[in-house]
């Protein structure tokens, strides 16, 4: 089989469920469960950019806080940090570093936990605390690293980002994808399924509810699966269509989407009757899920017809 795939399966139709969010991202800045767009003082660092972060700390004053999204400590930190960034018109930079995306910039900088603030002065790091901290107690620790810089002669200034472009807002969904997207959010795939099959009796060709329905059934059938029991079944037998459809799922779901194609190909080509048409099937409704446009769905198609005639 091959390795994980780089690409995740393509799951923006919006009302359907996006099973890339079961990996936890970053929210992006300015979203739900993300931090604030970044002010004119403020930038979000990550492994690659961190190097640039150090170079400038030659120039001016770096303060970096790591954060988490489940730690809400943590944003109210950042939130207090970038008051006090904008209140210092760009004597200081701050670096916000969400410390579960970037391990190695936690790691060097020794986090025990979050929130963790430290500064960069010409490139050396300077702990400074850990854990919640009211802003009339952050202050004076900012002023301590400004005197500080002052004393080794980075008295160079940021200069202000340009703000961000406002984003347009996401159209309006239709009420029963609506009602389907708020169902999967409770964690109610049944609600999720009817107003889905509903969406299809009324129209069809609803593809986005059509690809929803798949995806929610993904949810389903894989939400008390046992991935490591899952894989020793069908390692141990290799022709059980029950053991096999189960990892195909499961590899969908962890983004390995060629070798759930590749797995169930294979097994059409060694089944037969009633066991060759339920991987037929499952095959389509993964076809739905990870996108009919996507480059394997179309590669994995062909194969399927070769398989079947």
């Amino acid at each position: 089989m091959a390795q994980t795939d780089p690409q995740r399966p393509r799951l923006d139709v919006r009302g359907a469920v996006d099973l890339s969010a079961l990996a936890k991202p970053t929210p992006p800045p300015g979203s739900p469960g993300g931090l604030p767009q970044p002010g004119a003082y403020v930038v979000d660092v990550d492994e690659a950019s961190f190097p640039e972060l150090v170079r400038r700390s030659t120039e001016h004053p770096v303060v970096v806080v790591l954060w988490a999204t489940w730690s809400q400590a943590s944003q109210q930190v950042v939130a207090d940090l970038a008051a006090l960034a904008d209140e210092d018109q760009g004597r200081w930079l701050l670096a916000r570093v969400d410390s579960e995306a970037n391990p190695q910039i936690a790691a060097a900088f020794q986090a025990q936990s979050v929130p963790m603030v430290a500064a960069v002065l010409a490139g050396q790091p300077v702990p400074l605390f850990q854990g919640a901290a009211p802003r009339e107690q952050i202050r004076p620790v900012i002023d301590q690293v400004l005197e500080a810089a002052a004393a080794n002669g980075l008295t160079g200034t940021v200069t202000p980002a340009e703000p961000a472009p406002a984003q347009a807002p996401e159209p309006e969904l239709p009420p029963l994808h609506q009602a389907a997207y708020d169902a999967i959010e409770r964690d109610d795939l049944d609600a999720a399924t009817a107003a889905y099959e509903q969406a299809l009796r009324e129209n069809p060709r609803d593809h986005e509810a059509r690809a929803g329905l798949a995806q929610v059934a993904l949810l389903a059938r894989t939400r008390d699966a046992d991935l490591a029991a899952v894989r020793t079944a069908a390692a141990q037998a290799p022709r059980d269509v029950d053991a096999q459809l189960a990892v195909a799922d499961l590899d969908v779901l962890g983004g390995k989407v060629t070798d759930a194609f590749d797995r169930l190909i294979d097994l059409l080509r060694v089944t037969a009757g009633d066991d060759k048409e339920r991987v037929r099937v499952r095959l389509v409704d993964l076809f739905e899920v990870v996108g009919g446009e996507d480059p394997r769905v179309v590669a994995a198609r062909r194969a399927m017809a070769s398989a079947l005639y």
